[in-house]
């Protein structure tokens, strides 16, 4: 899919709809498999668990949040294709393990430098949540690239985005509101609208921008090298919407 000019959010959240049609289905049953492992490993092993076990309880959550990265990288993959026409499977969300030391990296370093940034001000941390939210679906479309470098670019990519996208999830919480009456199963047609209206910001954003200029290899696919050429980053640091 080719864009011509930036589209708003109305329009992005409308695509969304459209290719929720005739895939629903398959996105649902994506969400809940993901929902279900998440939630297993999560819950398994806790103090009101049948099958509580206190020693097991901390590998279980280690689990969980190793296998996140990689379940984002197959969801990005997922609604990507769906965006682009492609057939998609419920297996899908499982390639991202394909990459599964990248994704979880790419993952961990998000979590991190968010993390840092809220230590100071919570709303430059959800800032720099958002700057860098484009990046499972960088990676996605670069399977060589490394999570820093994901991060960084789409940090680049969302220079002067952020507000605009913020506002395209703040259209869902009606939606929100509605899928927790009814007990959560709602939730298994928000999360693949959200999902695909992400997306589709992702390649309309793309789509609108020159293409990045092929930097240096990334030595073990984990960082980048300090002496890459690369636009200024300073403004991107500042905490702002608009930049």
């Amino acid at each position: 899919m080719s864009y011509a000019i930036i589209l708003g959010n109305r329009e992005l959240r409308a695509l969304a709809r459209q290719q929720l049609a005739g895939a629903w289905g398959k996105m649902a049953l994506a969400t809940l498999v993901f929902m279900l492992i998440s939630y297993a490993l999560q819950f398994a092993f806790w103090e009101y668990s049948p099958f509580s076990n206190p020693r097991l309880y901390p590998f279980a959550l280690i689990a969980a949040f190793a296998i996140t990265g990689p379940f984002s990288l197959g969801m990005a993959g997922l609604y990507l294709r769906r965006v682009r026409g492609m057939e998609i499977s419920v297996g899908n969300i499982f390639d991202g393990f394909s990459r599964f030391l990248p994704s979880f990296f790419l993952f961990f370093f998000a979590l991190l430098f968010a993390g840092l940034w809220m230590m100071l001000m919570i709303v430059p941390g959800i800032v720099k949540l958002l700057s860098y939210d484009m990046a499972f679906f960088i990676m996605r479309d670069s399977p060589g690239m490394g999570p820093l470098e994901a991060l960084r670019r789409s940090k680049a990519m969302m220079m002067g985005h952020k507000w605009r996208y913020f506002k395209l999830h703040m259209g869902f919480l009606g939606w929100l509101m509605l899928s927790m009456l009814t007990f959560g199963i709602g939730f298994l047609w928000l999360i693949p609208y959200i999902y695909l209206s992400a997306a589709n910001f992702y390649e309309n954003l793309k789509a609108s921008q020159p293409s990045p200029p092929a930097g240096p290899a990334i030595s073990a696919g984990l960082g980048q090298p300090a002496t890459a050429k690369r636009p200024s980053m300073a403004g991107l640091d500042a905490g702002t919407w608009n930049r």
